[in-house]
């Protein structure tokens, strides 16, 4: 059996020395052309050598002419879908414009609507991507952004829903990489659905399309707070409440969003519950004001040394503390985002490819593709780097803009205050929570808090305060 591995194995090294001696036959042809790249990136992905192969990838798109060929649209959509899409959102628009590959004209798109260019990132996504190709459903979801920017509700509602179809059929092909990105993109699309609703002011629909989605879904946490907002805006203050308060579940410590406590000291404020209210107000101050200042030294310090932030980002995913509780809580909740787990596991699986390099016969064309997967590699490490220093400024100027807003309900509320003092129709029960305070159907059940939490519960909890405005209307 011993001897079989061994034999096995040897003809697999045979196999990839074959296909890179042919690379390598390509780019002796090549004399500094582009001409043969072709040939090249095609006996490199036959090994999956995927990032090895997107120097030429670039080359070709940077020096060749337009590219009209099906089968290099097809190589490049392989090496996309395995290394990721921001290796290419580098690339200006007109080296993208050259391909008719259909992830690289999603990509395009993208960066026309990063960019408000609306029009013609619905023109990249109209008619050029095939409605069967696994791209076609991320195209769909940035297809129902546009029209949710530009105010179309519903056509976006329209391009959410199909979006969501062709997420779910597809899901079933591909890697278990690509299942995971289309089921995060089908859910989505579900929450694109209740946003569309949601600013068009169907709030009653917006919460139903919000119960769409899974409370297993990757996404739910962060948009447990969209639902809280929704039920505000239907002035259903206790159950903004309840769904703000699973957020204190360990559950859900790795969340950051200051904008949480904003939402909690508003849904009081209405309730004209001052002295919630100016609690949240004073405890956001107390925990973060300190440690805000310290992380703006720490980003100042850092400048933009996209190495250092990789490996922080690292640390912090082997449960390694930096710094102070915001500092980690902001890095905590990177290292669950989607978008980064998808580049940073991605860096680690192409690191795979040197093993197979390696092992390839001392020869010039090995010299050259692990040259060319160090490029690549170091381009894909700095741009998870560039993307944890984003998030982190990001997450420092959020915590900024919440002081000012908390100070803002500061002044209101002495002015509510004040006012109140004055009108004869001020309750004095100051009772706290009571059963009859509660909107509920009758599909709905009333249990007590007893200060656990559940994992089926998360979400569900609502609060029965009274208010204390006058006429003690909710």
């Amino acid at each position: 059996m011993k001897r079989k591995i061994i034999l096995l194995a040897a003809l697999m090294s045979l196999n990839v020395a074959a296909s890179t001696d042919v690379a390598w036959d390509y780019l002796k042809k090549s004399r500094g052309s582009v001409k043969y790249y072709p040939n090249v990136i095609q006996n490199l992905v036959k090994e999956k050598l995927y990032y090895a192969s997107i120097p030429y990838i670039k080359e070709l798109l940077a020096r060749g002419n337009r590219l009209n060929s099906k089968e290099l649209d097809s190589l490049i959509d392989e090496v996309v879908s395995n290394v990721g899409v921001k290796q290419f959102e580098v690339l200006p628009v007109s080296f993208l414009a050259k391909s008719k590959a259909p992830t690289l004209k999603y990509i395009l798109a993208k960066k026309y609507f990063r960019a408000s260019k609306y029009k013609k990132a619905l023109a990249e996504l109209n008619g050029t991507i095939p409605s069967q190709h696994p791209s076609k459903a991320f195209a769909l979801f940035l297809e129902g952004s546009i029209f949710s920017i530009t105010n179309k509700h519903s056509s976006a509602i329209r391009a959410y829903e199909e979006c969501i179809s062709k997420s779910e059929s597809t899901s079933n092909f591909g890697n278990v990489n690509r299942k995971r990105q289309l089921n995060i993109n089908r859910d989505y699309c579900i929450v694109g659905k209740a946003r569309a609703n949601f600013s068009r002011g169907k709030y009653e629909l917006a919460n139903l399309d919000y119960l769409d989605l899974s409370k297993s879904s990757h996404i739910w946490p962060e948009i447990l707070f969209e639902e809280a907002w929704n039920s505000f805006y239907m002035r259903d203050y206790n159950r903004t409440l309840g769904k703000l308060v699973t957020y204190n579940s360990p559950f859900l410590s790795f969340i950051f969003n200051p904008e949480i406590d904003v939402l909690r000291s508003l849904t009081y404020m209405e309730l004209c519950l001052w002295q919630d209210t100016l609690r949240v107000v004073d405890d956001f101050y107390k925990n973060n004001e300190k440690n805000h200042r310290e992380i703006e030294s720490f980003l100042k310090k850092h400048g933009k040394d996209y190495k250092y932030f990789y490996l922080l980002s690292k640390s912090s995913m082997k449960g390694k503390k930096s710094g102070n509780t915001l500092l980690n809580k902001m890095l905590n909740s990177i290292s669950r985002d989607p978008t980064f787990r998808e580049m940073f596991d991605s860096f680690h699986t192409g690191r795979d490819e040197f093993e197979v390099i390696n092992k390839l016969p001392k020869s010039r064309m090995k010299s050259i593709l692990k040259i060319n997967l160090k490029e690549a590699l170091l381009l894909q490490r700095n741009l998870v780097g560039a993307y944890v220093r984003k998030r982190l400024h990001l997450g420092w100027h959020q915590v900024r803009k919440t002081f000012l807003d908390m100070s803002y309900i500061k002044l209101e509320v002495l002015a509510r205050r004040k006012e109140s003092l004055y009108s004869p129709d001020v309750s004095m029960n100051r009772g706290r929570g009571d059963i009859k305070n509660l909107k509920r159907t009758d599909k709905q059940y009333f249990w007590n808090f007893n200060g656990e939490f559940w994992a089926d519960e998360l979400g569900d909890y609502v609060f029965s305060l009274k208010s204390e405005c006058s006429g003690n209307a909710l």
